[in-house]
Parts: C-alpha cells; structure tokens; sequence
C-alpha cells in the first residue's frame, strides 16, 4: 500500500469528530420528528443535548445554525454580536452553502422557539444581559400564540430565563404581572408543566423582594397537581421551606429543606447548598444539633464552614463566640439571606448555655449565671433572672428561683428511660422511615408501551387460526409417521 493510499484511509477531521454545527443540526432533525409524531420526550431529548452544548456555542455557529432554520426574513439574528470567527469559518460557509441548496419549507413553531432558546442561552453567557431582556420578551410574545404540547418543554426553559434575565439586570418586579398572566395561559391550556415553572417563578420573584406573605397566599390558592419535573418540585419545596421558615413553623420547613436536599440532583450542587445552609439555621432553632458529616460533604466544606462555626457556638452555649462568628461571616449571611434567622438564634444561644450551667451546678448565684453567659447589659442581674424564669417557663431547665438569696437552684436530673421521651424518639424515626418509603412508591413511574402496536381482533383471530392450522397439520403428520 502506498502512502497515497494510507492518507486517504485517515479520516479527516470533520468526518471523525463532528462539529458543533452539525449537533445543531441533528438536533432539529430530533425536534421536526418530535413534531411531526407529536412525541413530547423527543423534544425533552433535544434539550438536554443543547445544555450539553452550551459551552461550546459561540456567535458564527449560532448564526449559522439560524441562516439554516430560519427563513431569510427573520430578525432573530439581530440580537446576536457581529462578529467572525477564523475557527468556524469553514463551519460558516457550509451552512450557509447547505441553506442555499435546501429549498425553503414550512418552519415548525417547535424550531423557532428552540432557535429562540439558543440565542438567550448565548447572550446570557456571554453576559449580554440588555440583549437577553430584549430577545426573551420577544420570545414570551412569541409565545402566547402557540398552544402546542410539543412546545411546552422548550417554552418552560425560555420561562426561566426570561425570569433570570431580568433578575441579572435587577428589574425583576417588573415582570411580575407577565408571569400572572403566562401562569394564568398555561393553567387554562393545561400546561402542567408551564403552570409549575411558572408557580415557582412567581414564587421566586416575592421572596426576592422579602414579600412571604404574597407568596404564601399565591402557594395556597394555586392549583396543585402530581409534579411533572424533579427539578422544580425541588424547587418548590426549598421555596416553601423558607416560607415556613419564616412564619416559625420550624418543623415543617426542616422537612421541606430536608427533602428538597435530598431529591436534588448530584450535579445541582450550588442547590444543595443553599438548601443545607437554611436547614441547618432551622434545625439550630428547633433545638437540634446537625450532624458533623453535613458539614463535611464533597465541595460543600467551604460554603458550609461559616454555619460550622455558627453551631459550634450554639451548642457551647458561648454567646460571646456567637456574636464574634456573627460578626466575622455578616456578608455572607447578608447574601444568603439568613441574617435575621441567626439574630433569633441568640434566644437558643443563651437557652443552651443555661441548660450547660443547670447540670453542672446545684446551686449558683445570679451573678455567676449573668457572668457565664456573658451577658452585657446595664442590669445583667435581672436580665439573667428574667431568662431563667422564662426557660423554667418553658420546660427548657429543671430549677427553681431563690429570690431572697439570689440563687438558681437546680433539681436532680432523672433517669431519662423511666419517661416516654425514648418512645417518642423512635416513633418519630419510624415515621421518617414510612414516609420516605411511601414516597419512594409515589415517584415510581414506567414508560408507556407506544412503540408497541396494539393488535386488533382480527389479528388476533387470524393469528389464533394460523396457529390452529398449523397445530393441526403437525397432527397429521404425526398420524403419517405412525403408519
């Protein structure tokens, strides 16, 4: 064989690895057949092929991917930067030769929405945000017109992103009455899915704004139905986890946390975080003391060590510590919006500290109490009688107050097995257990059979008589044998 020859068995290039250009193109061959057999989970795959491409978009090959799809009338591409690119020129040319020679045909609704959705997905990475806003309210104008199921899952992510862009721009209220009345479209189509996005969206935009009681009165009167995507039921729940949060019912908002934590995907790790640095605030105030492997998950150490140090002082019951921690991480409390949650925690702080100080004293002056807790006030002495009073109140200590002398007095501790706090424990555990395991049953879910053709009775008929004769005629042959 010479050498000639060995050169033209290399594959080239382009022919081993296939470029950005060319996935675009597969993939609106996947969405037109979407269209066409009307199957939703061929658009859901072309999505998830897109976000895999994200970062490999850049201004020639979207323009021309759009010279490809788009007719030449479209002003789509006027939201793209003017800009050449010396590594796609080759890509360039072909699509644009490969639009000349395709003879112009019907765009399908689904094809220009999803050319909508690349744009946006552009401008928001290259950080053109103006351009975002613009191309995404055209996009939502865009699609108010079309009531197609093949459209609803592209029309969710350009949902979001609408939402996003203006919240990068910081104009998020704005919006706020376009997403009443898109959820309110999406609810009389029966788009579950939109009405999900939408809800969570809206739901977003309140808590933005510190509005929790707008967006609980929304959550309760919206319409409810089974959660259709995972990743915004997880959503939802880290939403109304800080609702409930916020109107002190503690108990359920660790549950939401908790379980919004847990179905989030492994790959949605700034999620996770967020939804762990809420829970751990909520379990802080319900008394509890998270876990030491909470704080030690994989990419989540440094993100999780300011409420490391926050429960380290909480369970000390150092309330000096705790202001100091406080201090140190307020900027990082700011941002993620738990600042006000931890000035609630100097309640805990000092109902800790008085719990350490009962077990290890029979008796102990005021004073020392007001001192040990490092109160600083203009009379710590009353403030620390006031305090006592009220965790006695509370069942938090077992003492009584000496007021002549000026004392606490604490009673002896029981044995804690002669009470029902054991059972109650392990009832709570077996209820967590049932719950998870009813859960679990709940989001089973198996595909419909429809690449299988049904058989109609006379096919069934026709191929039970074949089947007779064929019986029938073995039979026969049989008798012959025997003969």
């Amino acid at each position: 064989m010479t050498q000639d020859e060995e050169m033209k068995d290399l594959p080239t290039p382009s022919q081993s690895i296939p470029s950005t250009l060319q996935h675009l193109k597969e993939i609106a061959s996947i969405i037109e057949t979407g269209s066409n057999l009307k199957e939703v989970r061929k658009i859901s795959r072309a999505v998830r092929l897109t976000l895999a491409l994200r970062s490999k978009l850049t201004a020639p090959v979207l323009s021309s991917f759009l010279h490809y799809v788009l007719p030449p009338h479209s002003t789509l591409s006027s939201y793209l930067p003017n800009s050449k690119g010396g590594d796609h020129e080759m890509e360039v040319d072909t699509a644009t030769s490969a639009a000349i020679q395709t003879p112009a045909k019907h765009l399908l609704p689904e094809l220009e929405i999803y050319c909508y959705f690349l744009v946006l997905l552009f401008l928001i990475d290259q950080k053109r945000y103006n351009e975002a806003k613009a191309c995404s309210s055209a996009s939502i104008d865009r699609l108010k017109n079309l009531n197609r199921r093949t459209v609803d899952v592209i029309a969710s992510r350009l949902y979001f992103y609408y939402s996003y862009s203006y919240e990068l721009t910081g104009d998020l209220a704005e919006i706020r009455g376009t997403l009443f009345q898109l959820h309110r479209i999406a609810t009389l189509r029966h788009d579950e899915l939109g009405q999900e996005t939408l809800l969570n969206l809206l739901l977003r935009n309140y808590l933005h704004y510190n509005l929790y009681d707008q967006a609980e009165k929304l959550r309760s009167k919206a319409p409810r139905f089974e959660a259709h995507s995972n990743q915004q039921f997880c959503r939802y729940l880290f939403y109304l986890g800080k609702i409930r949060t916020i109107q002190l019912e503690y108990t359920d908002a660790k549950e939401s946390l908790l379980q919004a934590a847990r179905k989030a995907p492994v790959a949605a790790q700034g999620f996770r975080i967020q939804c762990n640095k809420w829970a751990i605030i909520v379990r802080l105030l319900l008394g509890e003391i998270p876990e030491r492997t909470i704080f030690v998950q994989k990419g989540m150490e440094k993100a999780l060590r300011p409420y490391f140090e926050l429960t380290n002082a909480v369970r000390i019951g150092d309330l000096e510590l705790f202001r100091n921690v406080a201090e140190k991480y307020a900027t990082t409390f700011n941002t993620d919006g738990t600042n006000n949650l931890i000035v609630r925690l100097r309640h805990n702080v000092i109902r800790t500290g008085l719990r350490n100080i009962s077990i290890s004293y029979s008796r102990i002056s005021l004073a020392d109490v007001a001192q040990k807790l490092r109160l600083s006030s203009a009379d710590p002495i009353a403030d620390a009688e006031s305090i006592i009073s009220k965790a006695i109140r509370d069942g938090a200590i077992d003492a009584t107050l000496d007021h002549a002398n000026g004392w606490m007095v604490s009673k002896e501790i029981g044995d804690i097995y002669s009470t029902n706090e054991p059972q109650l424990a392990f009832n709570s555990r077996i209820a967590f257990c049932l719950n998870m395991h009813n859960e679990a049953v709940q989001a089973l879910r198996f595909p419909k059979n429809t690449h299988k053709e049904k058989e109609i009775a006379e096919k069934r008929r026709e191929r039970q008589q074949q089947e007779q004769e064929l019986a029938k005629h073995i039979e026969e042959e049989d008798d012959d044998d025997d003969f």
